[in-house]
């Protein structure tokens, strides 16, 4: 075949394929990446930056503090993966165990351990003041913060500060609204009787009152923690930590820059109630406490915020209040009190301030 014969083929076969390919549907067309006659390559993809790494959480080292256990005394544990800034080790059993599991937690966007070992959300409302525990000499309120989710009809609500109040004395815990958190900045306001207490950034510091309230606050790590306690009336523990960023994502907080709404998380170990003792918490220590919540669901709340409102931080007149004698005795029986000893549940949680059911 001669050069020309072979140059006329080539041009029939080039009109054919255009003509057909002028013929063919638009939305078949749209289907090419590129032009037949475009001899460029296709655009390169966008590069993805990649994934900033998040700093990862040291695990907290935490002790056996009583030398009543002399097996486990002062031994080191690292707190669990799912709790490793807020554990304490369990002398009796030589073990961490996370904060946030026992009867009198109260941590998260509020998630509650009743006295009963049942779990429950009680969402409140941001910047508002609800009565936590309330006995006849002996109140707890607590201060909640948020951020209103357009797409749900609750806050998001943590909280922020407890006051509490006994004989005729009250304390204040506070974690200070923080931007950007640091391990090593203590967030930490403490106050008694309206007074200003300074402790030492140093685990182990304490400050005592004498006789006769008998009262310690000391401190349970160099920054952000700490542990209350009235003899022979309660017990409670406090951590201040962040709405970490990691959080946020999961949850859809929004968290910013400009607040990473920083607050409480608590443990509470009630010594001697009586049959009457309300709030949120509170109820939960009744020996004929009936839980009304849902506790199969999946997130089991608990309703009714109207009657734990407060107007104060330091204000008794929530509709559930029994401080100070505001008692709502039983019709067959006379107000008494319950003294907890140690106890040691199926469950496997133990000592005082705790009901086994």
């Amino acid at each position: 075949m001669t050069s020309l014969s072979s140059m006329n083929i080539r041009f029939l076969e080039f009109w054919v394929l255009s003509i057909f390919i002028l013929c063919l549907p638009a939305t078949l067309m749209a289907a090419f990446p590129f032009s037949i006659f475009d001899s460029s390559p296709p655009p390169p993809l966008p590069l993805t930056p990649p994934a900033v790494p998040a700093k990862p959480v040291k695990p907290r080292v935490v002790r056996c503090r009583s030398p009543l256990f002399p097996r486990c005394f002062n031994l080191p544990f690292l707190c669990p993966l799912p709790c490793l800034t807020n554990c304490f080790v369990n002398c009796n059993t030589c073990r961490p165990v996370c904060s946030c599991d026992v009867p009198g937690a109260v941590c998260q966007d509020p998630r509650f351990v009743g006295g009963d070992g049942n779990t429950f959300y009680f969402h409140g409302h941001k910047d508002q003041n609800f009565c936590l525990v309330s006995d006849t000499n002996l109140h707890v309120n607590g201060h909640f913060i948020g951020k209103r989710n357009p797409n749900l009809r609750r806050d998001f609500t943590w909280v922020q500060a407890i006051g509490i109040m006994f004989d005729n004395h009250k304390i204040l815990v506070a974690a200070n609204k923080t931007s950007t958190w640091d391990d090593n900045v203590d967030r930490l306001t403490i106050s008694f009787d309206g007074h200003p207490i300074s402790l030492a950034t140093k685990e182990g510091s304490k400050w005592e009152y004498s006789a006769p309230a008998n009262i310690t606050i000391t401190r349970t790590s160099n920054n952000n923690g700490l542990i209350v306690e009235v003899l022979n009336n309660l017990k409670i523990t406090a951590n201040v930590v962040p709405i970490t960023a990691e959080e946020s994502r999961i949850h859809g907080y929004d968290i910013n820059d400009d607040d990473c709404f920083a607050h409480l998380e608590l443990g509470f170990k009630l010594f001697t109630v009586t049959s009457s003792v309300d709030g949120v918490l509170g109820q939960t220590y009744r020996s004929n406490y009936v839980s009304k919540v849902k506790v199969n669901a999946a997130m089991p709340v608990m309703g009714g915020a109207h009657k734990y409102l407060t107007s104060g931080l330091f204000s008794t007149d929530c509709a559930v209040s029994r401080f100070g004698g505001n008692v709502v005795k039983n019709a067959n029986s006379a107000l008494s009190l319950y003294e907890y000893p140690v106890l040691n549940c199926k469950s496997g949680i133990d000592g005082n301030g705790l009901v086994c059911k």
